[in-house]
């Protein structure tokens, strides 16, 4: 072999593995790597980048007030004035979708935020403490897990919200603040609140079976020899070494948030009028589908399209974060 074709194979092996001629390999470069090749990863990073994008500047940037009716312009079809077409209330679609957007990212946000808080909480301590301890924290979490997830979520938005409004105009009664007055934001708190009930067990789960596992290495082993704490073996040994698992769970995660609260809001129980969801406009599509079928369809695959961005984005954050992948 001839120097110049050797230097050419050299300068290959540099470019395509980066690891030749003392150049570090870092965690995060090879996972960036591997990410960017999947080309499914990267079509769901790009679907729910503009999914948040909207949902952050949409309601700013829309057309219209997405309350504003105009009965003369009902049942509108897609047209240079109505991008998406009218409503039976005359409200611009496309409007109400992007205000719905909103909605559904707040609540895949703060229910996963809320879940993955206690699952990390009540899963790590439960797989290192052991004993009573563990089989106790299990034991709720089996229990809740037994449940069927939207009966009980319905469970408790149907027979929470009343007593608690009712507990609201007694203290503004009392006191004449309006604050009282304004519930709309209890909507959100109980949707929040119930996913995330139904959340949490599934993330404690893994976090205690990652515990369980890793406890059991050579270096997790070294340090607990050395002195150091449960907490420093937790945030530095089980943690990173169960974030390809745990990103899995928590964007599938988010997309199941996403479709729940659509179904919430579908039956009637979720995020209520005045408030935009993608789950009431399909509802209210749903009863005009046969002649005007596109209330219905934008809504619906909307949602579609963003659960299966959020599954697209976890597998291949999965596939990317796996230390025992070879780029």
């Amino acid at each position: 072999m001839s120097e110049s074709e050797r230097g050419t194979k050299i300068s290959r092996v540099i470019d395509d593995d980066s690891v030749f001629l003392g150049e570090q390999r870092n965690l995060w470069q090879d996972a960036a790597r591997r990410f960017s090749r999947n080309w499914l990863a990267v079509a769901g990073f790009l679907v729910i980048v503009v999914f948040l994008v909207l949902a952050l500047i949409g309601p700013h940037v829309a057309p219209y007030d997405f309350l504003e009716q105009n009965i003369v312009k009902a049942f509108q079809g897609p047209s240079n004035d109505h991008f998406l077409g009218t409503d039976d209330l005359g409200r611009d679609v496309f409007s109400r979708m992007l205000h719905g957007a909103r909605t559904a990212a707040l609540v895949a946000f703060f229910t996963t935020i809320i879940s993955l808080v206690i699952g990390v909480v009540v899963g790590g301590w439960s797989g290192i403490r052991g004993g009573r301890t563990d089989q106790f924290l299990m034991w709720i979490s089996d229990l809740i897990q037994a449940m069927p997830g939207l009966l009980l979520v319905i469970l408790i938005n149907t027979t929470l919200r009343r007593p608690i409004v009712n507990w609201f105009d007694a203290l503004y009664e009392q006191t004449r603040n309006p604050f009282y007055l304004n519930t709309l934001w209890l909507d959100y708190v109980l949707v929040f609140s119930a996913l995330a009930l139904i959340g949490w067990p599934g993330l404690a789960r893994l976090i205690r079976g990652q515990v369980l596992s890793i406890n059991e290495e050579d270096y997790v082993l070294a340090a607990r020899a050395l002195g150091a704490s449960e907490r420093h073996i937790m945030l530095r040994h089980v943690i990173p070494n169960a974030l390809g698992p745990l990103v899995v769970a928590v964007t599938a995660g988010m997309g199941g948030a996403v479709l729940l609260e659509a179904s919430l809001s579908f039956l009637g129980i979720g995020i209520q009028p005045p408030n935009a969801s993608w789950g009431s406009m399909l509802e209210e599509g749903r009863r005009y589908w046969q002649i005007f079928p596109h209330l219905m369809l934008i809504p619906a695959v909307t949602i579609g399209i963003v659960q299966v961005a959020f599954v697209f984005l976890g597998d291949g954050l999965n596939d990317a974060l796996d230390p025992r992948r070879i780029s």
